[in-house]
């Protein structure tokens, strides 16, 4: 199942209050769910590396920087010198990464056409790509409906609000909370990314 529209979106909000009312006043507070969607390939993949571990708004300033510099993708990024590369912002470790990904010469086509799991499966083997990154580009560069980012920790912290739990779930507690919301589990992620937004006054994802 893939959200592509408002409408699937919306049918997908829907469908996740009928599985856990205690969205409803969720999707209140927060009003219309974003879509997030975006492009694929090797553009994407790397934005979502350079998200990894900073803030939405460092994020956004360093891929900026990419984007104006044209190392936005794989021939320019394998050219590319230690110092150009640092110069727009990435450390050592994501200088590696995004070199890494540059010489894997993904099959971005066949991506598209795969599971959830195994698009995770196959972009995990790249240096640099985790769980995160992974289900971060299968739920917004690929659209399936049915991803869940557990380890992101804005993603948590709504959580711990949103159900008033005691202490804030770590990735395999939210990923088993997250069990039941299935086939939606990509609307309640950005149903608690909105809510960290309306909760805490900043974005918890870019």
């Amino acid at each position: 199942m893939r959200i592509r529209n408002r409408q699937d979106l919306d049918r997908g909000a829907a469908a996740l209050v009928a599985l856990e009312p205690r969205f409803g006043p969720v999707l209140d507070a927060v009003g219309a769910l974003p879509l997030r969607l975006r492009g694929d390939g090797f553009a994407a993949l790397l934005s979502a590396i350079v998200s990894q571990q900073v803030s939405t708004a460092s994020a956004a300033a360093i891929w900026a920087r990419i984007e104006a510099a044209g190392l936005n993708d794989a021939r320019t990024v394998r050219a590319a010198d230690d110092a150009t590369l640092k110069a727009v912002g990435l450390s050592r470790p994501k200088m590696r990464y995004a070199r890494a990904l540059a010489e894997a010469d993904l099959d971005y086509a066949a991506l598209r056409e795969m599971a959830p799991e195994a698009v995770v499966a196959e972009l995990i083997r790249v240096p640099g790509i985790g769980r995160w990154t992974a289900e971060i580009y299968a739920k917004f560069s690929l659209g399936h409906a049915d991803v869940f980012a557990a380890g992101d920790l804005a993603l948590q912290e709504s959580a711990r609000l949103v159900f008033d739990l005691a202490a804030r779930p770590d990735e395999a507690a939210l990923r088993r909370m997250a069990e039941p919301w299935s086939p939606w589990r990509a609307v309640a992620a950005r149903a608690l990314w909105a809510y960290y937004r309306v909760a805490k006054d900043r974005e918890g994802i870019r």
